[in-house]
């Protein structure tokens, strides 16, 4: 045995004592952010949160593509009792969809979504108030500004953007409308 195939085979070793066999099949490109949302979850929530923020003359949530962001980041991210809420909320959302309106979220026109969304989020404002428990909707509204806002589109698009800043200024002049400067 030489030299070389003896640091080889120290290097494997160390490496796969260090890092632990099972981290090399931790992690899957078509399990992250999977969970138990499927391809229906997604589109309702890219359409919930395009009723949220709608496409007007700037980009709107279906355009950062919102709805992936939120299955990512509650699988990944959230706790087993958040995720149960998340779950059950997007249940509970469609059954008070055909309680109201005979039809599913997804196949509602735009002013009932709107409707709809508004009573949602008076709901979670109340309930709020009540307990501490969080309210799904107020879960579904955070998670879509934040994915929104720190999306490219939104950054880039909607937010002010400078990609290098330059010096720091303290003191810049804004006027009434402006958008607010991107985090990115």
């Amino acid at each position: 045995m030489n030299r070389r195939e003896l640091l080889k085979m120290i290097t494997v070793v160390t490496g796969t004592a260090m890092i632990g066999g099972n981290a090399l099949f931790a992690y899957s490109a078509d399990a992250k952010g999977k969970g138990r949302f499927e391809a229906r979850d997604t589109r309702l929530l890219d359409e919930i949160a395009e009723t949220i923020l709608p496409r007007t003359d700037t980009p709107g949530a279906k355009d950062a593509r919102v709805g992936e962001f939120m299955t990512v980041f509650v699988t990944d991210c959230y706790t087993p009792q958040e995720q149960e809420i998340f779950h059950d909320g997007l249940a509970k959302l469609d059954a008070l969809s055909r309680a109201e309106y005979d039809r599913d979220f997804l196949s509602l026109d735009g002013s009932q979504r709107e409707t709809l969304v508004s009573r949602l989020d008076e709901e979670a404002k109340a309930q709020v108030a009540a307990d501490d428990t969080p309210h799904y909707f107020t879960m579904i509204k955070q998670l879509t500004l934040f994915g929104f806002f720190t999306s490219e589109v939104g950054a880039k698009e909607v937010l002010r953007f400078v990609a290098v800043p330059g010096r720091y200024d303290g003191c810049a002049p804004y006027e009434p409308g402006q958008p607010a400067w991107a985090t990115t």
